[in-house]
């Protein structure tokens, strides 16, 4: 059960850091913190989790990093449920928070058919920039085959264990300073399910797309890692 409560705290604190700081700081007049602010909000909440309660759960915090992780031998099946419930209770818990801060505001109210609407995730017209489906579905398999490599490679037993969280964090900000005009940046099906929930609509329509693609690119990743790369002779 602490397993399933550290992925709970720690997906609810990278939907309520990232996705908040798109909601409420990144348009912000005059001193919005724009694009680079949100990749770097999202980074950060990976990091502090990772070094706060990784050491209980592996720190996964991701539908698709759970995936990932058992492609490459590092995880057991029999956990892949109740983490990725336990991700996506805490993922929706954290999207309820924002929207009652949110509705605090007056004349606060969620725009479904526009881009980014509650900073969920879309391709077409639901994309930041109108990238196509197939654009959008390219671009969140890459980019989450890279962060389970770098994933993988960071928290290897040959490597140096105490710096994997600044690599993890650095490569999600990265990830979202590539992508957050493509798709408005997921790998990670929880926190698009979460958004989308609050949002609806055509977002809600559109979230199956950002559980594929992730878990496809994350699991071809975990492949990879031990077939190619992980050095079996020393392990």
């Amino acid at each position: 059960m602490k397993k399933l409560f550290a992925e709970f705290f720690g997906t609810y604190w990278l939907v309520f850091g990232g996705c908040g700081s798109a909601v409420f700081a990144a348009g912000y007049p005059d001193l919005g913190i724009g694009f680079a602010g949100v990749a770097l909000a999202f980074g950060l909440t990976v990091l502090t989790m990772a070094y706060a309660v990784g050491h209980i759960s592996g720190g996964h915090f991701n539908p698709a990093v759970s995936f990932g992780l058992w492609a490459g031998g590092r995880f057991p099946a029999k956990d892949l449920i109740p983490y990725i419930i336990s991700q996506c209770i805490g993922a929706i818990a954290a999207a309820g928070t924002l929207y009652t801060i949110a509705s605090g505001k007056a004349g606060f109210v969620i725009d479904n058919t526009k881009a980014g609407a509650f900073a969920s995730n879309g391709f077409g017209a639901f994309s930041p920039d109108g990238y196509s489906l197939q654009s959008a579905f390219i671009a969140e398999f890459v980019l989450t085959l890279f962060f389970l490599l770098i994933i993988l490679g960071a928290t290897d037993k040959f490597a140096n264990g105490k710096f994997a969280g600044v690599a993890i964090g650095l490569g999600l900000t990265l990830i979202h300073l590539i992508s957050i005009p493509i798709t408005n940046t997921s790998v990670n099906p929880a926190r698009s399910l979460s958004q989308a929930v609050f949002a609806g609509g055509e977002p809600l329509s559109q979230v199956w797309l950002f559980w594929v693609a992730p878990i496809l690119g994350a699991v071809v990743a975990g492949f990879i890692y031990k077939s190619l790369l992980q050095n079996h002779a020393e392990a």
